[in-house]
């Protein structure tokens, strides 16, 4: 048996992916396509890295049992079965900006091949023909160009040609009028972009929605010369439909590089003189299959040291923002406490963040209040793709809040949870000094200072004499010895907490003894060692 965590390749992978995995790893070589081969290869396997010929399926899956990642050297996931993947608690990942400056740079060829008749002249040509007065061609400069989605791709797209001194126009809902000056472009409507635009690129995902939305009453809002370039997805564009109007000359001409239905060799429209195609090009550069093999690489190495992937598609992360990170492991610690506090199911679970930090992407601290609310409490692994999926098998609802004002800290980060009987607990903590020291500093409405341990222990009581000289002589009987020690008094109610930091676990039965002799109303040990 290695001793180190097996990752297997179902495809050939570039060199530098190999050695952006280190030397951490036993890197096995599998065939994908040989499927009894790949399911007695990843048997004890904890990743997997495929490209596109590996079917990743139920059925694969469940002869990985050990299986914590799997990596798409790629964009697309066809391939990968993601809501098998998140059953399994089998985190999936890709590399979503691999390909954006390959598939961006090919946008451009075909607009300006297009533009000169390159395909068509160069096919003469190569046949013996000197057609040089019907290539006659158009210059980009002073036309206009319409950007249907501006998002990485489209974007990159819309300040490469703007060099040409083409006006742009976009189409994207979900981007500002500020980011779409911060590139030079002006928004417009759908209808706008479709009278106006001499070429007109798509850049949209493939949803429901988008599917097909460059058809027959769209070319009619077109001029009769408008060129059609899709990089993007198979599908955006009605291939029926392109072949009819580019037959009847209601538009001028179209690059196409990716099909509804691929390999495609045989379309209605291959055969017209004013269409360009090429089989899929999109990513296909060696700069761009290296990012993409590297990119997962280094995402493999964070999933199996345990830390959230920026490009997990199946966790709702996203991106982590450096004030950010130093965050997860404080409030996944957090929801250890809370587990620790109460013995009831859990209905309701909050996470909010509370300061400077509320002004950035704060969805991965969610998923890792989850992590560490079930960690102590579920036999199986808990990651931060399954925690989510444990929490909607167990009816808790779970949201996440935001607050730019905080007292006394630069940021507070707490988890607020609610069980079936009712009661209420809330812990809050905060990261402080250069060394970002993960503290305490409320439960339950009580305000405390101190900093995170392996080993805690917290009590509440009513407030009197004697309890801090009772606690310290059952655990000094039991030779536990306190670190440090802090509480906080509820004058009004005549209530006190306290939370202690100890050397080691308490013995069994210890716990008790404590909560009977301070008759504690609430009494929790917290074990926060490295599982």
């Amino acid at each position: 048996m290695s001793t180190r965590p097996v990752v297997v390749l179902a495809e050939e992978l570039s060199p530098a992916t190999v050695e952006a995995l280190g030397p951490d790893f036993e890197v096995r070589q599998s065939d994908g396509t040989d499927r009894p081969r790949l399911f007695a290869d990843i048997a004890d396997a904890e990743a997997l890295m495929v490209r596109s010929a590996t079917q990743v399926d139920a059925e694969l899956l469940s002869h990985g049992k050990n299986l914590s990642v799997i990596a798409r050297a790629g964009v697309g996931l066809d391939n990968v079965d993601v809501p098998a993947a998140t059953e399994a608690g089998v985190m999936v990942v890709n590399a979503p900006t691999s390909n954006i400056v390959s598939a961006a740079e090919l946008t451009c060829a075909h607009i300006l091949g297009l533009a000169r008749h390159i395909s068509p002249a160069h096919e003469a040509l190569k046949a013996g023909q000197w057609k040089r007065s019907k290539y006659t061609g158009l210059e980009l400069q002073d036309k206009t160009l319409g950007v249907i989605g501006l998002g990485r791709i489209g974007g990159l797209v819309a300040e490469r040609m703007a060099a040409f001194d083409m006006e742009i126009l976009a189409y994207d809902p979900y981007v500002t009028a500020a980011r779409a000056h911060q590139l030079g472009v002006q928004l417009v409507s759908l209808d706008e972009l479709y009278e106006k635009s001499d070429v007109i690129t798509i850049h949209m995902p493939k949803t429901p929605e988008t599917l097909g939305m460059l058809n027959a009453e769209a070319f009619g809002k077109m001029k009769d010369s408008v060129h059609l370039v899709n990089v993007a997805r198979g599908g955006l564009i009605d291939e029926d439909d392109l072949a009819a109007a580019l037959r009847a000359g209601t538009i001028g001409g179209a690059a196409i590089d990716v099909f509804a239905t691929e390999p495609s060799t045989d379309l209605d429209f291959f055969g017209e003189e004013n269409v360009v195609v090429t089989p899929h090009l999109g990513a296909s550069t060696h700069e761009a299959q290296e990012k993409a093999g590297v990119s997962v690489a280094r995402s493999v190495r964070l999933a199996l040291d345990g830390e959230l992937v920026p490009d997990a598609v199946n966790v709702a992360g996203g991106a982590i923002d450096e004030l950010v990170r130093p965050g997860i492991p404080l409030i996944e610690k957090l929801g250890r406490v809370v587990t620790a506090m109460t013995t009831e199911a859990l209905t309701d679970v909050e996470a909010e963040a509370a300061g400077e930090i509320a002004d950035y992407n704060v969805s991965a601290l969610k998923l890792a209040a989850l992590k560490g609310i079930f960690t102590d409490v579920v036999e199986d692994p808990v990651s931060y793709v399954n925690a989510p999926v444990l929490a909607e098998q167990r009816g808790i609802s779970t949201r996440l809040s935001t607050a730019t004002e905080v007292e006394d800290y630069r940021n507070v980060l707490t988890i607020r949870a609610s069980t079936s009987s009712g009661t209420q607990f809330e812990v809050r903590g905060t990261l402080t000094g250069p060394k970002q020291i993960e503290k305490i500093v409320g439960i339950n409405g009580y305000d405390l200072e101190i900093p995170l341990s392996d080993h805690l222990v917290v009590f509440e009581y009513s407030d009197r004499p004697g309890v801090v000289a009772a606690l310290g002589k059952i655990l000094g009987e039991h030779t536990i010895n306190i670190a440090g020690m802090q509480i906080s008094q509820n004058t009004k109610e005549g209530r006190a907490l306290a939370v202690l930091t100890i050397d080691s676990a308490l013995p069994a039965g210890a716990l008790e003894t404590i909560s009977t002799a301070v008759e504690a109303a609430l009494a929790a040990e917290v074990d926060l060692e490295e599982k």
